[in-house]
């Protein structure tokens, strides 16, 4: 039924234009086939629709407009742009003087015409047409949503995705036993930028609306890349299809709202985790793309040298204390220690994580999701999972002094705990802690290792070729130019593969592990730049050493280095 139709309903009623029996069964046939009132009573054969559109906009001081044998100037089309109309489902009819007036179906809806008053800035009168007349006008004039849809599908799949596979699309579809026959093209579109971003292993979807256009974009390999974008009156009806699957509220557009979408996708399980914030010309979308595959990363697959993956071996071993993971956000934090996990997750070892939120659900761990609006915070959680009696525990992130002092009590009695910070080196994060009330002597004690991290784009293996090290990349790193001598550096050329020589991403590392020299230096609160050039002395790697040793060993380039390290300072070189 209509929004509107109980209006129309006690309007009929009332004035004994149709009987109660003859309301009710119009009302009843309206839910079940998913029409207007005024619809129903013409199918049932109670009142013609145009007689019933006539009395209604009669009521409302409105006059019925037939559209059958009458043209739109085309000026007049063009004072009402394309997503305004279909957002409003209104034509412009004529303008007088300086008043327009426009088509609408539903007369009571006097809410349109504020808005359309607000918009344009014109004086707006409505006329009531038929609903038929009225989508037949919108389709000529604006071009028919169907026609769209399948013009942009046709651009962006041509020689990409065949979206005539439909066991992958359905999939992504979910249930769709309440859309409509207008609903299907936009449901095909969300489903093929959600396919494609997939396909082109992207990270992240960003649906972004602009002053004059309506933007998409993928973060591959940790770069946004634009892709071919909808027109932009499709703007509305594809974020409202977006929020319908993330279970989100379509009718709210004022306050930011976060949702899931659990879709399968070409054979794999995804989960989209959907942040929605209102911007000056629409709602931003942003879809995180979490695929669940991607937690039975062993340890090698995150881009450790060997060396590096005996002392992470070493760690996990360790029967208790803390095991922090720093770097700012998107840098792979949570993969490492879902990875961590599942390296060490045995039927013999009980593990508890604490999380906000779940990102990927594990098989043979118990994970408990934050919830801070029912008082499900960090801390409260942690303290019930120390009943559990747990051998390790993760925590999501440390982000105060009572869910740091609760992770390093667990620690402290015999517990292994693993969490993040976010601090840019692996040392800073001794002092983050203390500067967030933690005692020093606390976090001498319990505080075991430390890993900072940064994910850089892999070269692709099918187009690689020789290059020689650029000199002002060189003097970015404070490289002498005569670093690589010896060495053959390679990049990847761009393939059908790849498209810009890179594929994926792996981690470059600063692994600090704790020794008695530095829980003295703890203990006597240093400064973190001298527990910096402590850990250096015992043999830490930095990020950006890390970061060359792979360019040496053909893993990444030069070019990556510079861009994740770049605020990154060395205070000596040393050949891998």
């Amino acid at each position: 039924m209509g929004a509107n139709d109980e209006l129309i309903i006690d309007l009929f009623t009332s004035r004994e234009i149709i009987t109660h029996d003859q309301a009710e069964e119009a009302s009843r046939y309206a839910k079940e086939k998913d029409v207007t009132f005024i619809e129903a009573l013409d199918e049932l054969g109670v009142m013609p629709e145009n007689k019933a559109l006539m009395l209604v906009a009669s009521e409302y001081g409105m006059d019925t407009f037939d559209l059958s044998d009458y043209t739109i100037p085309p000026e007049v089309v063009q004072l009402i742009p394309p997503d305004v109309a279909r957002r409003y489902k209104i034509v412009p009819l004529f303008k007088a003087d300086d008043q327009l007036v426009v088509g609408m179906s539903d007369p009571t809806d006097l809410e349109t015409l504020d808005a359309l008053r607000h918009i344009i800035s014109h004086d707006v009168e409505g006329a009531v047409v038929s609903k038929k007349q009225l989508k037949e006008a919108l389709n000529f004039h604006y071009g028919s949503m169907e026609e769209s849809v399948n013009t942009f599908l046709e651009d962006i799949t041509e020689g990409v995705v065949d979206v005539s596979e439909k066991t992958a699309m359905d999939d992504v579809y979910g249930d769709e036993t309440s859309t409509t026959e207008e609903d299907a093209p936009i449901i095909r579109l969300v489903s093929l930028i959600i396919l494609e971003a997939f396909k082109n292993r992207a990270s992240d979807i960003h649906l972004e609306p602009l002053e004059k256009r309506f933007r998409v974009r993928y973060r591959i390999d940790g770069v946004l890349n634009e892709v071919e974008s909808p027109p932009r009156y499709l703007q509305n009806n594809i974020l409202s299809r977006v929020k319908i699957m993330s279970k989100l509220d379509i009718s709210e557009h004022r306050i930011p709202q976060d949702g899931r979408i659990q879709i399968s996708a070409m054979g794999r399980e995804l989960d989209l985790r959907v942040s929605v914030i209102p911007t000056t010309h629409g709602e931003s979308i942003v879809m995180r793309i979490l695929d669940k595959s991607s937690v039975m990363l062993g340890i090698a697959e995150l881009g450790f040298l060997s060396d590096d993956q005996e002392v992470i071996t070493r760690i996990l071993s360790m029967p208790d204390g803390l095991f922090l993971v720093t770097g700012p956000t998107g840098s792979g934090k949570t993969t490492s220690l879902y990875a961590f996990l599942n390296t060490i997750n045995k039927p013999t070892t009980k593990i508890i994580t604490v999380e906000d939120p779940v990102e990927y659900e594990m098989s043979g761990i118990n994970q408990v999701q934050v919830n801070s609006s029912i008082g499900m915070t960090f801390s409260n959680a942690l303290r019930a999972m120390m009943r559990q009696a747990p051998n390790i525990i993760m925590v999501g992130e440390i982000r105060d002094l009572e869910t740091g002092e609760i992770a390093i009590n667990a620690a402290q009695t015999g517990h292994l705990v693993f969490s993040t910070l976010h601090t840019n080196d692996a040392p800073s994060a001794v002092s983050r802690l203390v500067d967030m009330g933690v005692k020093p002597f606390l976090v001498a004690s319990s505080v075991k290792a430390i890993m900072a991290q940064r994910l850089v784009r892999q070269i692709c293996s099918k187009c690689t070729e020789e290059y020689e090290p650029d000199i002002t990349q060189l003097d970015a790193l404070n490289l002498p130019h005569d670093y690589f001598a010896g060495n053959k550096l390679v990049k990847g050329k761009g393939c059908a593969d790849c498209k810009d020589g890179y594929k994926g991403r792996i981690g470059i590392f600063e692994i600090f592990v704790i020794d008695e020299a530095t829980q003295q230096l703890i203990y006597e609160g240093v400064s973190a730049s001298k527990t910096r050039r402590h850990a250096r002395s015992i043999g830490m790697r930095t990020l950006r050493e890390d970061g060359l040793r792979k360019v040496i060993n053909g893993m990444t380039t030069l070019e990556e280095v510079v861009r994740v390290t770049a605020s990154d300072e060395m205070d000596e070189f040393e050949s891998a």
